[in-house]
């Protein structure tokens, strides 16, 4: 009886093992065998989100020895359990890591629920199985592969591309069942352009210009002209300010004034000269290493000292010297590569390929500079700068430093790099604090990126020289996406500082590899670059988004629809005063102060050095552009803020893009709004023209367009409105002409305070402050 029972289990126990066999089999052999999963861009994400934090690169944190990001380590046997692996490539039904995912005993299951991570939904196990049929093939991550170009794919609708990158594109919009949009019409492509070029608005007088050249060659002749404009410079900037972390104090309590505004011009300077890329950045990296240096180039060092400097008296030296170090390994990582190497300060990267031994060997490059933590606390003029530091002369001025904007140079310092004459020994930090040195390192770069080559100069300058090396898979890859970011609102990868395991996959990672190789194949031109993009039909296309194509792509990822995206702040302060004619058009200088709700910086502040009080700039000073916005870092400018512009505190390649109340607010009660809609009304009125041409011209001179006529009909009615209004209530027209310093060249009256009514109903109009 018992002999009969054993052999009626090992039965069943055969034909279920036979019916398993087929199983996987059969599943083997159908859609799974027929389409090639990708490690990189299906399996690896999946592990990243739900596997690596206890079983990948961070040694400390790995749980029962098993790694899962290597290959070599996942198909090891399992140091718990000898008998069993991780992985066995082409069969799932031994691998623990399937056995383990799909399990429906939640004992058993993993992710464990005390990692408080989801467990893997039904279509990621199906994707993992299929991947160990297919032989659990592992790939070097996408972003370690130095990128190649592509051919260009084929399309069914030939006749669209303009140039190369409308084949990737449309190759990726086919495919998602998608069709592109009409060209937008030219008033609406000028206003992209220019905002896009040189961040400010077109004139009516150019509108009309531009919408009669019926010139083929009309479109890149504009082009051509707003990137020689000096306006340019001063528009690429400002990403690049964020990600340098540039402001016009020193941060920490104090926050006393900095000197540092003619970093700042040599930056709109470069731009303007097209530097190419390799140049502009080695320049920032190392130009006081290059042989027989020039001022220029030790100047835009500047770069590396733009981070936060305490004057708080009591602080530990040593400490506050390594968090600039730091600062500065963190900044060529998000700035420079794309990736967060800041997360292997204190421990091994937990998804990344990057060890605290990788952290600490970048550092070295930036660890022997001839500065201490705390210099001198809050002063006069000799803390303004902080050594190393350069004086600038008025012989510079009228030589190498020709494009600074200062007629008075007596006493200007700016901070810049410089070694020591012996470099300092660097180590490990345990637990990433500044005296608990463990083992010494020396400069060197993650090994998972690309080695450092034993024939480079051990410093800044060979780190340089590293990260324009051909085969550095980041370099040219992190750079156009942010040139894309800025000018579609969104990069192919959509995680512009963070290209590594956690970070987003791109959408078109052919695309970026063409735009990467090309653009270090053409000499790093960062013009040509932008002009190639503004060429191309993709970037044409109308703002229009059918109900089909918001279902299909809500977020417009495969780019069948121009993006409607809101300009940046300092954008938004730029149209404002163009508009008016207000804007001061002058490039570089020192920062300045314009109107702020009082009261704001005496209530955060140590009440010591010059930045304790606030005090308002007067005169052509309060009409510059945003850029050039005073920025006080723990009281950054708050009506910038509230458009999300950076507050500097350290590198930013990414503003987010809210929508508040807030941000109308500004534009409807705004000291400089205010007072640009009275410049613009005393203009319009001196010109004497009918309201129908004064409605006209001041939604040209805002919305950058011709008003249809339903628009014109609403703005003639509004505008009798109030001007009967105020011809009722003549006490009110005081109170609203009287705003800001501009001096009205006609009388205030009832036409007057009405028409700045109108305009402001323009600047509020959702279009006024959108790209589209």
């Amino acid at each position: 009886m018992k002999k009969n029972y054993i052999i009626g289990i090992l039965t069943v126990s055969a034909v279920l093992a036979v019916i398993v066999f087929r199983y996987f089999t059969n599943k083997g052999s159908g859609d799974g065998a027929s389409r090639e999963i990708s490690y990189n861009f299906q399996i690896r994400p999946i592990l990243s989100d739900k596997c690596l934090a206890c079983h990948g690169p961070d040694a400390n944190k790995r749980e029962a020895g098993l790694r899962l990001d290597i290959a070599e380590e996942a198909y090891k046997a399992l140091k718990e359990h000898p008998r069993a692996h991780a992985l066995v490539p082409g069969k799932p039904e031994l691998s623990e890591l399937f056995l383990r995912i799909s399990s429906a005993d939640t004992s058993y299951r993993m992710p464990p629920a005390s990692s408080n991570l989801p467990s893997l939904t039904p279509d990621e196990i199906e994707l993992i199985r299929k991947w160990i049929v297919q032989g659990a093939k592992y790939e070097k991550h996408w972003a370690f592969i130095a990128p190649v170009k592509s051919p260009l794919p084929k399309v069914n609708n030939e006749k669209w591309p303009k140039n190369e990158i409308d084949y990737f594109v449309l190759n990726k919009m086919e495919e998602k069942g998608l069709e592109p949009n009409d060209e937008a019409d030219k008033a609406r492509l000028l206003r992209r352009i220019c905002f896009d070029i040189t961040g400010l608005p077109p004139t009516p007088a150019m509108i009309d210009k531009f919408i009669s050249n019926n010139s083929p060659d009309a479109y890149e002749q504009m082009i051509d002209t707003l990137l020689q404009h000096p306006s340019f410079g001063e528009r690429m900037a400002i990403p690049w300010l964020d990600a340098a972390r540039y402001a016009d104090s020193h941060g920490y309590q104090d926050d006393n004034y900095r000197s540092q505004w003619p970093w700042r011009d040599w930056v709109i300077h470069a731009f303007n000269e097209n530097l190419p890329y390799d140049k502009f950045v080695t320049w920032q990296l190392a130009g006081d290493l290059i042989p027989n240096a020039t001022k220029e180039q030790v100047l835009a060092t500047g770069f590396n000292r733009n981070h936060k400097i305490t004057e708080e008296g009591g602080v530990i030296d040593e400490e506050y010297r390594v968090e600039y170090v730091v600062d500065r390994t963190n900044t060529f990582g998000t700035a420079l590569l794309g990736m967060t190497i800041q997360c292997a300060r204190c421990h091994d990267h937990k998804y990344d390929p990057i060890s605290q031994k990788d952290f600490y060997q970048v550092s070295a490059f930036f660890n022997s500079i001839k500065e201490v933590g705390i210099e001198s606390t809050v002063g006069g003029h000799e803390t303004f700068a902080k050594n190393p530091r350069m004086d600038i002369t008025q012989e510079d001025l009228q030589g190498v430093l020709n494009f600074m904007n200062k007629s008075d140079t007596q006493g200007l310092q700016v901070s810049v790099m410089k070694d020591l004459d012996t470099a300092r020994k660097t180590y490990i930090l345990s637990r990433g604090v500044y005296d608990q040195h463990a083992t010494e390192v020396f400069p060197g770069t993650p090994a998972a990126i690309m080695s450092f080559a034993d024939t480079l100069p051990k410093n800044r300058l060979g780190l340089a020289e590293w990260l324009f090396d051909p085969r550095n898979p980041l370099t040219a890859r992190v750079f156009v996406n942010r040139v894309w970011q800025d000018i579609f609102g969104r990069g192919i990868v959509k995680s512009p500082g963070d290209f590594g395991m956690q970070g987003d996959l791109p959408s078109n990672p052919k695309l970026l590899d063409w735009l990467a190789v090309d653009f270090r194949e053409n000499g790093w031109n960062i013009k040509r670059l932008i002009k190639q993009i503004c060429m191309s039909a993709t970037y044409r296309q109308s703002s229009i988004v059918t109900p089909e194509k918001k279902k299909i792509d809500p977020e417009n990822i495969y780019l069948s629809h121009a993006p409607r995206i809101r300009i940046n702040a300092e954008m938004v302060r730029d149209l404002v005063l163009a508009s008016s004619g207000l804007l001061n058009k002058t490039i570089g200088g020192p920062s300045v102060k314009p109107y702020q709700p009082p009261g704001l910086w005496e209530l955060a502040t140590s009440g010591r050095g010059l930045l304790a009080t606030y005090r308002q700039d007067h005169g052509a000073s309060l009409y510059r552009r945003g850029l050039y916005t005073f920025i006080k870092r723990t009281v950054p400018p708050p009506s910038m803020m509230i458009f999300d512009a950076s507050n500097r505190d350290q590198c930013e390649v990414n503003r987010p893009r809210t929508n508040t109340p807030l941000q109308a607010l500004i534009m409807m009660n705004d000291p400089t709004v205010l007072e640009s809609s009275k410049a613009m009304a005393d203009l319009l009125i001196q010109e004497k023209k009918k309201p129908e041409a004064t409605v006209t011209e001041a939604f040209m001179r805002i919305i950058n367009r011709h008003p249809q006529k339903n628009e014109t009909d609403l703005l003639l009615l509004y505008l009798t409105e109030q001007q009967i209004y105020f011809n009722t209530h003549p006490e009110e027209v005081k109170k609203i002409t009287n705003v800001g310093e501009y001096k009205a060249k006609t009388t205030a009256s009832p036409v007057l305070a009405a028409t700045m009514q109108m305009i402001q109903v323009i600047y509020n109009m959702d279009e006024a402050i959108t790209k589209t």
